[in-house]
């Protein structure tokens, strides 16, 4: 076979690549029940997680000024309680922030506004060996962000808390 065709015949698989490439990334923009799915991970907001238990709370100073707050499922529950490292599988931790503002009524008091972000980690060592074992879904309004800022998780956990199976959080007493 001439090169010129081999070449052609290469590039028609790449294209086709390509396209199944984007069909599969398309496809993971939500999961098998529709819910949207953060991009890279196809971690989703988990039902019910408004009813959650606490982990803890947290304050973010500047830029972000943020109330935040980190609930988890019966299974991280377990795990902080029990001081389980690292997190077993079926751990879902789940970061509720708010824009920090002052409180009417009470002025030396700093009360949740605007909702900025849901930020969620799932623990799947296999799913997830790449990174820890944890996947990572932020969304804002419901809605995961671009894939460029979910690239950006697991570097931040890595290099600041892979001594504590990369979670930030501790277990507020």
């Amino acid at each position: 076979m001439p090169p010129d065709r081999r070449l052609r015949g290469h590039g028609a698989l790449l294209l086709a690549c390509a396209t199944s490439g984007l069909l599969v990334a398309t496809a993971r923009a939500v999961d098998e029940s529709g819910k949207p799915a953060a991009p890279i991970y196809g971690v989703t907001i988990p039902d019910g997680y408004r009813d959650w238990r606490l982990i803890a709370p947290a304050l973010e100073d500047a830029p972000l000024n943020e109330l935040r707050a980190v609930v988890g499922n019966d299974r991280a529950v377990a795990a902080y309680r029990d001081g389980t490292l690292p997190f077993p599988d079926g751990t879902v931790l789940v970061k509720l922030a708010w824009e920090r503002m002052p409180s009417a009524e009470f002025e030396s008091a700093t009360v949740p506004g605007r909702a900025t972000t849901v930020q969620v980690m799932v623990k799947d060592a296999k799913r997830y060996a790449a990174t820890g074992g944890w996947g990572f879904g932020r969304f804002i309004d419901g809605k995961p962000v671009d894939e460029a800022q979910h690239q950006t998780c697991f570097a931040c956990h890595e290099a600041r808390v892979r001594n504590h199976d990369f979670v930030f959080t501790r277990y507020a007493r």
